[in-house]
């Protein structure tokens, strides 16, 4: 492969160049040849998922749960388990995937179920790093259902450790996020990280 040529980012304008300009020139400076018929269209695509990758930062919290919050006495732990997460780790733009436990103890309101799915697919759909995402997902619930307590838990790979670096294959990431009664009660944290890291038959 041909050597890389870095040149400092302040020195150079990139804003008049499309997107698949700047994808055929990564490709180009990587060795390959971006006007052979195998990759004519990668560019383009690449955009396209690159666009649907990082969707997430035009989504907010607010937009994703909208009227999807009702008025309800339940006052009991309410766990959506196993959402997949697949995300971007933004030190070197490779994916890290695997899953997220979501639960709150509501005060007057619940949340629509899909939506604690959704707020995580808001804050994966961006360039992560998954201490940052648990705490974004912990915050979007603690904020808009004004819950006694939250609990997210993610666990993940990162291919960033798998492919290339350590070259680890089996290493997960862990990570946790609390408020509320779930840092306050350690019955209600101890019931949670049960229920989460229990095995179940399938429905």
């Amino acid at each position: 492969m041909s050597d890389i040529i870095v040149e400092p980012l302040s020195s150079v304008d990139l804003s008049g160049a499309s997107f698949e300009d700047l994808v055929a020139e990564m490709i180009r400076r990587l060795g390959e040849d971006p006007e052979r018929e195998g990759m004519l269209k990668t560019p383009s695509r690449v955009a396209k998922s690159l666009s649907f990758l990082t969707k997430g930062y035009s989504e907010t919290p607010d937009d994703i749960i909208g009227d999807a919050l009702f008025e309800d006495c339940h006052r009991n732990m309410v766990l959506v388990k196993d959402i997949e997460v697949y995300s971007l780790c933004e030190h070197h733009m490779l994916p890290f995937f695997g899953k997220a436990h979501v639960a709150y103890i509501p005060d007057g309101r619940i949340l629509g179920i899909s939506k604690l799915a959704r707020l995580v697919e808001v804050y994966a759909r961006r360039f992560q790093v998954q201490e940052r995402l648990t705490e974004q997902v912990a915050e979007a619930v603690w904020d808009t259902a004004k819950p006694l307590g939250v609990a997210v838990v993610v666990e993940a790979y990162h291919l960033c450790m798998m492919m290339r670096g350590v070259q680890k294959q089996n290493s997960k990431t862990i990570t946790s996020a609390m408020r509320g009664t779930f840092l306050d009660d350690p019955r209600t944290r101890d019931e949670f990280l049960r229920l989460t890291t229990s095995s179940h038959q399938p429905l």
